[in-house]
């Protein structure tokens, strides 16, 4: 598939506005088009729900291939543009991610710390910054403003890992915009308090995790008031939708 160059300069434009971006997170043709004719202007892949669509476990142990096949068929079949969480990158030089990825005609990437395929390890902040970066030069030799939404997972780590996992985050992000990312994903950030801080730390839009039917943590207005410029599901839509199948299907065992 041709790269979506006009697509791609659309989101980023979008992600530059100032206005929140609510992107539901999708995980197959079907969900991507409910999306879509409800009125949504663009699209998130997830890993976590596509792996339970596939009958996988999330954190990589999806066939690349294949997960890039979900992907280019929801591109085709949609019209606005299209992110993919490709977690930490699947083992891929930069470069060859970038390819990939453009390849299924998506325009955004979410790209974790947390890596996988090497015992879950975090990386430094100098790696992640580094590899989001090498992402960054390959989309710019194709000419693609390509939407990197960099993920740091140090606030969910807590302090097992961190002395101070806010903190660690916020150094994190620094460096991840100044990397090229177009916006920030600090993975477990559900406090209104935090969420103030955090969005105060860099230009970009902070990317905040939320739920389309519990509101948290918080409702439309209320992120928006909290600054929150980027909004996803994860795989908050999908559990929900699992739920409402199970109780209709309750009615019907004996």
């Amino acid at each position: 598939m041709p790269l979506n160059h006009d697509l791609a300069r659309q989101f980023a434009d979008a992600h530059a506005s100032g206005e929140l971006l609510v992107l539901p997170t999708v995980w197959d043709v079907w969900s991507a088009r409910l999306a879509v004719d409800a009125g949504f202007p663009g699209l998130t892949i997830g890993s976590h729900p596509v792996a339970n669509a596939v009958g996988s476990e999330d954190g990589e142990t999806m066939n690349f291939e294949h997960y890039l096949d979900v992907a280019r068929a929801i591109v085709a079949a949609v019209d606005v543009p299209v992110s993919v969480d490709v977690e930490s990158g699947y083992g891929l030089a930069p470069e060859e991610l970038l390819e990939q990825v453009a390849e299924t005609g998506a325009v955004g990437m979410n790209i974790e710390d947390t890596v996988h395929g090497e015992g879950g390890r975090i990386r430094s902040r100098e790696e992640h910054a580094e590899y989001i970066a090498g992402v960054r030069r390959a989309a710019d030799a194709k000419d693609l403003a390509l939407v990197i939404d960099a993920r740091t997972d140090a606030i969910k780590r807590g302090t097992a890992d961190f002395e101070d996992p806010e903190a660690e985050a916020v150094e994190r992000m620094k460096l991840m915009a100044d990397a090229g990312a177009r916006s920030l994903y600090p993975v477990g950030v559900t406090d209104h308090e935090q969420i103030t801080r955090l969005v105060q730390v860099v230009d970009v839009p902070l990317n905040v995790t939320a739920s389309p039917v519990a509101n948290q943590p918080g409702d439309l207005e209320t992120l928006r008031k909290l600054g929150v410029r980027r909004v996803t599901w994860g795989p908050k839509w999908q559990d929900e939708a699992v739920e409402l199948l199970k109780d209709s299907l309750r009615h019907w065992v004996k």
